[in-house]
Formats: C-alpha cells, structure tokens, sequence
C-alpha cells in the first residue's frame, strides 16, 4: 500500500485518467473528489461490499 500524505487543495493523480483532490479536512474526516471516466466505477467502500453481496445473493 503507497501511502501520502497531502494537504488541502492538493492532487493524487492514477494513471493518465484518475485524479483525487483532497477538498476539505475537518477533524477526523477527509473529504475528497474524483474524477474518473466514466468507464470506472468509484464507490465508497460500504457501498461496494453491499453490490458484491447483492450480486452473489441468487435472485
């Protein structure tokens, strides 16, 4: 795992196509955007595990 350390207003770029803004810490909380294409999903990480337990779950 890279860990960075970065301040607000500063970037993290993935790739060529993936960058992460640091917008705003408050306390604890980090909050944080991305922008991806659209062919990359970008989901919380509670979120994720809740569609991959909906898309193992037979219907």
């Amino acid at each position: 795992m890279l860990i960075l350390t970065r301040s607000v207003g500063k970037t993290i770029r993935i790739g060529d196509e993936i960058e992460i803004v640091i917008l705003r810490i408050n306390g604890n909380q980090v909050r944080v955007g991305v922008s991806a294409p659209p062919d990359i999903t970008v989901h919380r990480d509670e979120v994720y595990q809740r569609i991959q337990a909906n898309q193992h779950c037979p219907s």
